[in-house]
């Protein structure tokens, strides 16, 4: 297909709100080339004021307000959607919008593309044989996968059983040009308690799956056998923010820790730790990993998901086995104990994401899928 006539991309989403896919959906359109692409996003549900992030004005919207639990009007709805619209691709993504390959297939779409960006948070794993068989359904008229990490690509080829010559796995990008290496760190944003500690930071979701409690377990061992001082800042809410505040409480860490919620400075904050930790139980691709790395951060993660596609043990960060509070601390305590190696793999960290890891990388990756998926033009799909 020549570059010169615009192709009709329809992104098929379950809600278009904060969040990480959400993120990288509304990157991707601001920074596909709009004399090649246009595009339009279909919400299961609803949309919010972070739709207000896309620069275009030429990208429709449709929220088709999902009812709780199966709908089967969505399918219909749907499918009228794309008879109207005719995009010349369908982009699905995740389990909560696979499904929409069925309406995609019966409106005449005739490249049809799906996305897995993580496990459904009820499915952590990806263990549950219902999904299993609903994947290898859809599989059956997806022309082609996008999986994000290694992890979900061989979970596709070993699991779902999908044909390697179907899948191109392509890791999200960070904006390399907004996240950037602090030259000092004031931390005047932080406080004033933070002002003379090493810095452990935490930005996402306080909820079960990203496992801020047992970031909290290993900062209290670190405060135990620290002669450093030592100081916790965990930004973002949910569920278990009240918990970690209560614990923190017991412990009477308050003064040495903060919890300010979600935060529109993120950015900014980044450049005021000194370590950055996720300790999640399962990740995708972590948006807010390749921010720390791309701020200059030297890195405590878990050995989840795609976070060893993005940061190298040994050379970036230092990766420890989920739900294990005392390989955390002791992976937070080397840092602590040495600035050096905070700076060399900080730096390390930063390097790796502009040669590899940036969003012009990812844009790239996906104009180029797009692309060759139209000229393949896919008659069949089996």
């Amino acid at each position: 297909m020549s570059e010169k006539k615009q192709a009709h991309i329809c992104h098929i989403i379950y809600a278009l709100k904060t969040g990480g896919l959400e993120n990288g959906l509304v990157n991707l359109i601001n920074r596909l080339p709009e004399e090649t692409f246009r595009h339009s996003i279909i919400c299961l549900t609803d949309y919010d004021d972070f739709a207000a992030r896309i620069n275009r004005q030429d990208v429709e919207i449709v929220s088709l307000h999902k009812k709780p639990g199966q709908d089967l009007g969505l399918f219909l709805n749907v499918y009228k959607t794309l008879k109207r619209l005719q995009p010349d691709i369908v982009h699905t993504r995740n389990m909560t919008a696979i499904e929409m390959q069925f309406p995609a297939l019966f409106a005449g779409v005739k490249t049809r593309l799906h996305g897995e960006h993580g496990w459904d948070i009820s499915d952590p794993q990806g263990k549950n044989k219902k999904y299993q068989w609903l994947r290898k359904m859809c599989n059956l008229v997806i022309h082609r996968f996008i999986p994000l990490s290694q992890e979900l690509e061989h979970y596709l080829t070993d699991v779902i059983h999908v044909p390697p010559k179907k899948i191109t796995r392509i890791c999200n990008g960070v904006d390399a040009t907004r996240f950037v290496v602090g030259k000092k760190k004031h931390k005047d944003l932080l406080p004033a308690n933070a002002k003379n500690a090493v810095v452990i930071g935490y930005v996402g979701r306080m909820e079960a799956i990203k496992n801020p409690q047992n970031l909290v377990k290993a900062f209290i061992q670190l405060h135990k056998k620290q002669t450093k001082k030592v100081f916790l800042v965990m930004v973002g809410d949910g569920s278990e923010r009240e918990g970690v505040t209560d614990v923190l409480t017991e412990h009477q860490l308050n003064n040495q820790s903060w919890l300010p919620g979600d935060c529109s400075n993120v950015t900014e904050l980044m450049q005021q730790f000194d370590i950055f930790c996720l300790p999640s139980n399962a990740e995708g691709i972590s948006n807010t990993l390749l921010e720390a790395m791309a701020s200059g951060l030297p890195v405590v993660a878990t050995k989840v998901g795609g976070n060893a596609d993005i940061a190298v043990e040994g050379e970036t960060a230092l990766l420890v086995h989920s739900g294990d509070s005392t390989a955390l601390a002791d992976a937070l305590t080397r840092y602590v104990d040495d600035e050096s190696l905070r700076q060399a793999h900080g730096q390390a960290g930063r390097l790796r994401i502009e040669k590899k890891l940036s969003l012009e990388h990812m844009v790239l990756s996906y104009k180029t899928m797009y692309l060759n998926a139209l000229k393949n033009s896919y008659p069949e799909v089996a």
